[in-house]
């Protein structure tokens, strides 16, 4: 039998604010520290030293995860109960309404060479004009009969790829290898019921290449993370919270409002989402405030840009905190370690602040730090009821 968290949700009427440094750890090498422990973090650290730390794992130890299992997880959802495709996580971001038997896809635009292999998953992290350019492009030359075909850019890269029409089915496997230097893998039905599927995703990828073959940079797209309509029970109906996300990428305001979140803005820069926090502090319970370029320059293997955007959230760690949340978390999804420029199984470091979440010797913000913290290392999922009970909103279990 499994616990009913709601079971013990009261009211009261104080702020949590979760903040989220996508790809926030690193690993240690002889030479230097982590990307974290490398930045100048004086204001991260000093909530450090006012709180108490520890270690997450997002999934499980060892487990590699993707974003949405991730963010599933600090939101308190077992990410092996409640599964999301990207496909669906891009559609949710961009407002793009699924109908039942639609399937949905996060495409990257992409460079193959002459002999079709990746010689870059991500065409340069293609400006978002030019991305524009190639998107109508394959809106206006992908034809397969039968099926609508819709493309629709999210940012730079990224693209989605919704599929309409009869028997349709998302169990297929990905075209996206995800490294470079090999060739698109060829989408293949993990049940007979998406045989047709995996048809017609092949026939998108033929069209797409002759489509683009003369393009410079964005030559062919690859798919992954194909999915359906999803529904999950919301973050009102499992911890009785008014919650926003403030985001600026829109995969991470598509999670928001798949569990719930009003997403406001949307923001374009960091700034941007400080004045969108302001304006609604007074509305919500809970604020789910996200920071991506951590994860960007990670998956680049920029050691320095992400030691740089990692500094760039600590400077507006103050005026965070002049808004008096009662509950501040400061962690990431998941590790993005430059030397790798992937996502890895590292634990993630996180920070508890409160006024009565107490204090442990930790005083700097690090992997290595935190180690040492009063949290331990735990499954992320543990985060949330940990930060309700921090809020006052969960009454004692039992008598």
């Amino acid at each position: 039998m499994t616990f009913d968290l709601a079971t013990l949700v009261q009211p009261a009427t104080s702020k949590i604010l979760l903040v989220v440094l996508d790809g926030l750890a690193g690993y240690t090498t002889d030479e230097r520290g982590t990307e974290l422990e490398e930045a100048e973090t004086p204001n991260l650290d000093a909530l450090a030293a006012a709180g108490i730390t520890g270690l997450l794992d997002p999934v499980g130890p060892g487990i590699t995860p993707g974003s949405g299992p991730a963010h599933l997880s600090l939101f308190g959802y077992d990410p092996f109960d409640y599964h999301l495709g990207r496909g669906a996580l891009s559609a949710a971001g961009l407002d793009v309404h699924l109908n039942p038997g639609d399937v949905a896809a996060r495409g990257n635009l992409a460079t193959i060479d002459e002999q079709g292999i990746v010689t870059d998953r991500r065409a340069g992290r293609l400006p978002d004009l030019e991305a524009l350019e190639v998107v109508r492009l394959l809106n206006e030359g992908v034809r397969i009969p039968e099926v609508d075909i819709q493309f629709v850019h999210e940012a730079q890269h990224r693209v989605l790829v919704v599929m309409r029409g009869a028997d349709l089915d998302p169990h297929v496997d990905d075209t996206d290898p995800q490294v470079t230097g090999v060739e698109p893998l060829h989408p293949m039905a993990q049940a007979r019921s998406a045989t047709h599927t995996a048809e017609v995703v092949a026939e998108l990828d033929r069209q797409a290449r002759a489509i683009l073959a003369e393009q410079p940079k964005a030559n062919c797209i690859l798919l992954r993370g194909l999915d359906s309509q999803r529904q999950l029970p919301t973050v009102q109906e499992r911890y009785g919270l008014r919650a926003a996300a403030v985001a600026i990428y829109p995969m991470y305001r598509g999670i928001g409002r798949l569990v719930g979140m009003d997403v406001v803005g949307p923001p374009t820069t960091i700034d941007e989402q400080i004045l969108l926090l302001k304006e609604h502090w007074d509305d919500y319970d809970l604020f789910f405030f996200h920071h991506k370029p951590a994860d960007s320059a990670g998956e680049d293997g920029n050691f320095d840009a992400k030691v740089a955007a990692i500094e760039a959230l600590d400077v507006v760690v103050p005026q965070l905190m002049a808004m008096g949340p009662d509950v501040v978390a400061v962690t990431g999804d998941h590790a993005t370690p430059s030397q790798m420029a992937a996502h890895s199984w590292h634990p993630v470091p996180v920070l508890l602040h409160g006024e009565r979440v107490g204090r442990d010797p930790v005083t700097k913000f690090g992997e290595r730090d935190c180690l040492h913290g009063a949290l331990g290392r735990r499954p992320a999922r543990e985060l949330m009821p940990i930060m309700l009970n921090v809020a006052g909103r969960l009454a004692k279990y039992g008598a």
